[in-house]
């Protein structure tokens, strides 16, 4: 596969030097843009939306025809997996839900691995239109979630905040949880590997809920898991494991392997960048809050990250987690050009 020719991204997940850091957005795709808005209207549903390859290629690029970003991302879900399991998926006012959580040791042993080609065959399909049309000109991201925040989901039926019946599920029968993200594990390997097939430059894994977990158990539960994907798929293809509440653990994140971690608004890039040393890339990690700010309090804000890190080489400018639907879509372009106009040479 040829290198597109924007390659910021790639050499920043290297390690390698830059002439500028690169610059992609947490849900880039999305609510904030007026287009999206219409394009999700003429889908009917989100699930439609993501379902469709034409339109989730369409939605993928939308944010591209806008802004000089650095990176194309697939327009999917994290759920999609347990969605492919039969789990009945559905979004509401409230956040996604599934008709048939996963309780029991019955729950567990029903469930098959699914064909990323064929019960995923349209998220397959929606990356290689994406590929297509973008490959040659900046890298594709494929994503999915982590075994153990997929697991969350389907374990609660729905997103909570509490996490009752997942954390019941961990101290009463922690072998039956491992069952679960085994085969989650080799479900989430399988489905990046096919995403890598289909044109994707990077893969993410989202590991949104790992953070809940403390010391052996973000070990065992969350940690290990991603140490067993990231080996399998090998170095060929740049991994980023995206760690929210995971800033405590930056160096056990770093042995899994990966090129990058994202970090959240709530981690010092700084300090991570010391904890890390030259074993990973960064990506991160503006608070999302700060795309409401005036327009040069924002464009501040991103100097003022970038300063922190010093110009040393391995930074990928993101935000801590996925752009707001409030966002004005001009404060995107301010955020670019400033992130775009500053010299990491300067500071190295």
């Amino acid at each position: 596969m040829s290198s597109p020719q924007n390659a910021r991204l790639l050499r920043a997940l290297r390690r390698q030097p830059n002439d500028r850091t690169p610059i992609w957005i947490m849900r880039q795709a999305g609510r904030y843009l007026p287009e999206y808005q219409e394009l999700r209207a003429r889908a009917g549903s989100f699930l439609n939306l993501c379902r469709t390859p034409e339109l989730a290629c369409e939605a993928a690029l939308q944010p591209m025809r806008r802004y000089s970003l650095d990176a194309a991302i697939l327009f999917s879900d994290i759920l999609t997996i347990p969605d492919a399991m039969g789990l009945g998926l559905a979004f509401t006012e409230e956040g996604p839900s599934f008709a048939h959580p996963v309780r029991t040791a019955k729950d567990v042993t029903r469930l098959g691995v699914p064909d990323p080609n064929q019960e995923l065959g349209y998220v397959m399909e929606a990356m290689s239109l994406l590929h297509r049309e973008l490959g040659q000109k900046v890298p594709v991201i494929g994503f999915s979630g982590s075994p153990w925040t997929l697991a969350t989901y389907m374990v609660e039926g729905k997103s909570r905040s509490d996490f009752v019946l997942i954390r019941a599920m961990l101290e009463e029968n922690s072998e039956l949880l491992e069952q679960l993200l085994d085969v989650l594990t080799e479900a989430v390997e399988l489905y990046l590997r096919a995403q890598m097939a289909a044109g994707a430059d990077v893969v993410m894994l989202f590991d949104r809920w790992g953070g809940i977990l403390e010391g052996e158990q973000y070990t065992r539960f969350s940690v290990r898991p991603i140490h067993r994907i990231i080996e399998a798929l090998g170095p060929e293809t740049p991994r980023i494991v995206y760690a929210r509440g995971g800033g405590e653990c930056l160096t056990e994140i770093c042995m899994t392997g990966c090129e990058a971690i994202g970090i959240d608004e709530t981690v010092s890039l700084s300090a991570a960048r010391e904890e890390v040393g030259t074993r990973c890339a960064l990506q991160g990690n503006l608070d999302p809050a700060a795309m409401c700010l005036p327009e040069e309090e924002l464009r501040a804000a991103a100097r003022a990250l970038l300063v922190e890190y010093e110009g040393q080489a391995g930074h990928v400018f993101n935000l801590g987690h996925g752009i707001t639907p409030d966002v004005n879509p001009d404060q995107v372009t301010a955020l670019i050009e400033e992130v775009h106009r500053f010299d990491p040479g300067a500071l190295a």
